[in-house]
């Protein structure tokens, strides 16, 4: 069996990683994973980390847990999930470049930089692993790089040819762009309150902006001596007190905590959901309702643009949820991308490829007003799919859980969609049938009024 194979077997790669002063080194992880032009490029067309960074966070450790902590037939679901993912991120960067997430050398970056934040948290923390812990450790990590599918020639063949494998790419593969920038120097001075946090409310901007720049102070310093020579940036003396300070001092209260404390468990549901906070009512509610769909669905790259590629991001996390057959998958990306083509013909005014959210707003309202087919030219085809999609059992209706896992996943209380799931369920009966599930987002998209069963589905936004 192998030894990573169960979730029983406690490995060196699992405590390693398990631990919580891991944290201290992830955002120097994510800058080295950026770096590569690929991933760069990837991040800049695909992911929703502008506007959803701590929601793409909780997507990147529900990934990890899957992978390290969980056992084989959940790691194999995981497995497929990424693969299916990275087949559709491929294109053309801003400098002509072509690049696709399926490339080999760069699966192989993105992983070795994972191993290596493992080791580094030691040697920052003064604790250095072993030379025989290295060689355990990755032989640990290779195990899950060959469960991947990444071949063995794309990553070094052993732990002492890592250093130097990391060191080629930092002087001759890595790009400090825009991504990197937005990383280290913007993300977190503009995010929003995580939702465990929405109780500081004013207090949060003063918490964030000391934050980030203890995050962005302690990353700089962090990075490796070969970052540094080329990029020229410097630790600097108050980077480096910083550094040994968080690294050392973490590291010694671990040593005392109790293991529950020390180590980072799979979250567990629990705890009352927030308040939900009453829909203020106007005469035609339709214009704020629309505005809030374009930046909270839509408007997936948070850049105020929507195209093709932000409906795919967001049938991606939709896809994430469902866990669907690659079948299953390419329905509904076909039915949303009809959708797509008929909000560009729609909306797209100035033809520059994408829609602006006035755009947006100025057309779903003429759309609806002239024309009484209009949402069946395109978001119905989608919601009927988005539906049969998440009819997982092929019942016909959506219960409780089938909604849960929709508009919440597992990271969200479950008392939290009730009353969503309740507005929808018009008849009363326990369950949704596709009738109800299109009538409200009809209705979303239709109803001057916020009483109507279709204005419940942002109500947890």
């Amino acid at each position: 069996m192998s030894s990573v194979a169960s979730p029983e077997v406690e490995t060196l790669l699992r405590r390693t990683l398990g631990e919580r002063r891991i944290g201290l080194v992830a955002w120097r992880l994510l800058v080295l994973q950026i770096a590569h032009p690929v991933v760069a490029a990837g991040m800049d067309r695909y992911s929703t980390y502008r506007a959803h960074p701590w929601r793409r966070i909780e997507h990147t450790m529900e990934s990890g847990s899957r992978l390290f902590f969980a056992g084989p037939e959940e790691r194999q679901l995981e497995v497929a999930r990424l693969a299916r993912t990275h087949r559709r991120i491929r294109g053309t960067d801003a400098a002509g470049r072509t690049f696709s997430a399926e490339d080999p050398e760069v699966r192989g970056w993105v992983m070795v930089t994972l191993y290596e934040a493992m080791t580094a948290m030691r040697e920052l923390g003064g604790d250095p692993l072993s030379a025989r812990e290295l060689d355990v450790l990755y032989g640990e990590f290779l195990e899950v790089c060959g469960a991947l599918g990444i071949p063995r020639e794309a990553v070094p063949a052993s732990a002492a040819e890592v250093p130097a494998y990391v060191d080629r790419h930092v002087r001759e593969v890595l790009e400090y762009g825009d991504e990197v920038r937005h990383l280290l120097y913007e993300m977190l001075r503009e995010a929003p309150v995580p939702r465990r946090l929405a109780r500081l409310g004013p207090a949060w901007p003063a918490l964030r902006a000391v934050i980030a720049w203890t995050l962005t102070t302690l990353t700089v310093s962090d990075l490796p001596p070969a970052w540094h020579e080329r990029f020229g940036t410097s630790r600097g003396r108050a980077g480096t007190a910083l550094s040994w300070t968080l690294h050392h001092g973490l590291r010694h209260a671990m040593n005392l905590a109790p293991d529950r404390v020390r180590y980072r468990h799979r979250s567990e549901a629990g705890g009352a959901p927030p308040a939900r906070v009453p829909r203020p009512r106007s005469v035609d509610s339709r214009p704020a309702r629309l505005e809030s769909f374009f930046r909270q669905v839509l408007d997936q790259t948070g850049n105020g643009r929507v195209d093709s590629a932000d409906l795919q991001a967001m049938v991606h996390t939709m896809c994430w949820r469902l866990e669907l057959p690659v079948e299953r998958e390419d329905v509904l990306y076909s039915a949303f991308e009809g959708w797509w083509q008929q909000l560009r013909q729609s909306s797209d005014t100035d033809g520059d490829g994408a829609v602006t959210c006035a755009e947006f707003v100025g057309a779903m309202l003429a759309g609806v007003d002239k024309d009484p087919e209009y949402l069946e030219k395109g978001l119905v085809p989608a919601v009927r799919a988005l539906f049969r999609a998440a009819d997982t059992d092929g019942s016909g209706y959506l219960g409780p859980d089938e909604y849960r896992v929709l508009f919440g996943g597992s990271r969200v209380h479950p008392a939290e969609l009730n009353d969503g799931f309740r507005e929808l369920d018009v008849d009363g009966d326990g369950r949704i049938d596709e009738g109800e599930f299109v009538t409200a987002f009809t209705q979303f998209f239709t109803a001057r009024s916020d009483a109507v069963a279709g204005a419940a589905l942002l109500g947890r936004a």
